[in-house]
Formats: structure tokens, sequence, C-alpha cells
């Protein structure tokens, strides 16, 4: 499985393609807002989604029949991104489940600000 391809078909919202990633009888979670997902709903959650998506696969980690990966994802328009980490459990080379976590990109709370601890990742 190719997981770059994969996250293509999900930011392009290719209901077919993402499909075809997967077994009929997975098992998708978001654990951040506490949601299951059969394939079906998963795909109305995933397609449904308003507005138009970019992003790019940061980091990928093989185990065995589990890839990890890190993605930035953001609109289009670039008002706000989200750094998702996957854990995609593979059979016969589909994805049997999926558990992703969601967080909203953002600064540093101002408590640690106040502190001047730490320093950004990134410039």
């Amino acid at each position: 499985m190719n997981i770059y391809e994969f996250w293509k078909a999900v930011l392009k919202q290719d209901e077919q393609e993402i499909r075809n990633y997967f077994h009929q009888d997975a098992r998708i979670c978001w654990h951040c807002t506490n949601e299951l997902f059969t394939l079906d709903e998963y795909i109305i959650a995933n397609c449904e989604y308003p507005g138009d998506w970019d992003g790019v696969v940061e980091r990928v980690e093989l185990l065995d029949d589990l890839i990890i990966s890190v993605t930035l994802v953001y609109p289009k328009d670039q008002t706000v991104s989200y750094h998702v980490v996957s854990f995609l459990k593979l059979q016969q080379d589909k994805i049997i489940s999926l558990d992703e976590y969601w967080a909203d990109d953002g600064n540093a709370p101002q408590w640690r600000l106040d502190k001047h601890i730490g320093k950004p990742i990134k410039e």
C-alpha cells in the first residue's frame, strides 16, 4: 500500500479511490472526537467535509503490517492547519483498521511563552 497515494486520495476527497484502500469491514476511529466509523460512514465524513484540502505527509514508519504516518493537513486557503497521526493496520495490503488523532496547530499556551521556555521547531 502506498501511504502517499492514500493521503492524496483522502485530501482530494475521492470516494472511489479511498474505498480501494480499505477492506469492506474496516474499522475507523477518530479518537480525539470519540467517533467510530464503518467504511461507508468514513467515506461520508471525509468526502462531504466542507472545503478544498491539501497537505503533506511528513513522516512514515513501517512496522510489519502497521503503517504510522504523520500528515500536515490544511484547507487550500491555509487559514488553519492540523497534524494527523494515523495508525493503519493492513490485512492483505488493505486497511482493516485506521486509528487517527487530529490536532489543531497553534501557538504554545501563554503560560509557557511567559516562562520563555522552548523555541519554534519551524521558523
